[in-house]
């Protein structure tokens, strides 16, 4: 528990800018804005996890591909260095520079990367039922909406302007377009021979990019060896 002393001491406090986001108080409207403003950092998230219990390949390039242009973002940043509206009047912010808006450059690099995955990666498409092509359309939409939001956030929240997301949005979709295709020709190809390296047999690290559909190949493999192993299970039983 704190002592008395370190109770009575006049500390500054400073928050996590990270993932502290202000809106106006009262406002509705900016709060529902500001979660989702947060939706890159539920993103990566999202990808450690997937990297820590799925160790796939195109997953890793995918987000190496995220990492990359955050980089591209923050040089941009700083060689153009044009500053925030309102004269930077939000105190918890990485940097004091907006051209181009890092979450703008991110979602847009991840929804076009997505969408690019979705209709070219997954090359079952021509011969994919009905209901598997409304999914993927539906998806689609959806993280375009998503996309649109969070973008919008960003100027209504006062922490850009709007060339400044529209600028960030359109080096994201450039950069979206360029890794995937650098992970289709130069780096797809490669994955056999890195996935056979010692070190990836002893992360457990896979390459999945012959199979079309890894959720479908997951749950069948899988429930044939549940099925397997309960048939083996009653046997020794009897």
């Amino acid at each position: 528990m704190a002592s008395e002393e370190q109770c009575s001491a006049p500390l500054r406090w400073r928050s996590i800018s990270l993932t502290h986001v202000e809106y106006p108080a009262g406002d509705l409207t900016g709060q529902v804005l500001a979660c989702m403003s947060l939706l890159p950092i539920a993103i990566l998230v999202g990808f450690v996890t997937l990297i820590v219990f799925k160790r796939e390949l195109h997953t890793i390039s995918f987000f190496g591909g995220l990492i990359m242009n955050e980089g591209l973002n923050w040089l941009l940043k700083h060689i153009l260095q044009e500053p925030r509206p309102c004269g930077g009047g939000h105190t918890s912010v990485t940097t004091e520079y907006g051209m181009p808006s890092s979450h703008s450059q991110f979602i847009w690099f991840f929804v076009v990367y997505f969408f690019l995955f979705l209709y070219l990666r997954m090359h079952q498409t021509n011969n994919a039922r009905c209901v598997e092509l409304l999914w993927r359309h539906i998806l689609s939409i959806t993280l375009l909406a998503v996309a649109l939001f969070v973008s919008y956030s960003r100027v209504y929240l006062l922490y850009h302007t709007w060339s400044q997301v529209i600028y960030g949005g359109v080096a994201g979709m450039v950069m979206g377009v360029v890794w995937f295709f650098i992970t289709q020709e130069v780096l797809t190809p490669l994955f056999p021979k890195i996935a056979a390296w010692p070190i990836s047999e002893f992360f457990l690290v896979r390459d999945t990019s012959l199979i079309p559909n890894i959720l479908w190949f997951e749950y069948t493999v899988t429930r044939s060896e549940a099925r397997n192993r309960q048939r083996k299970l009653g046997t020794k039983l009897q």
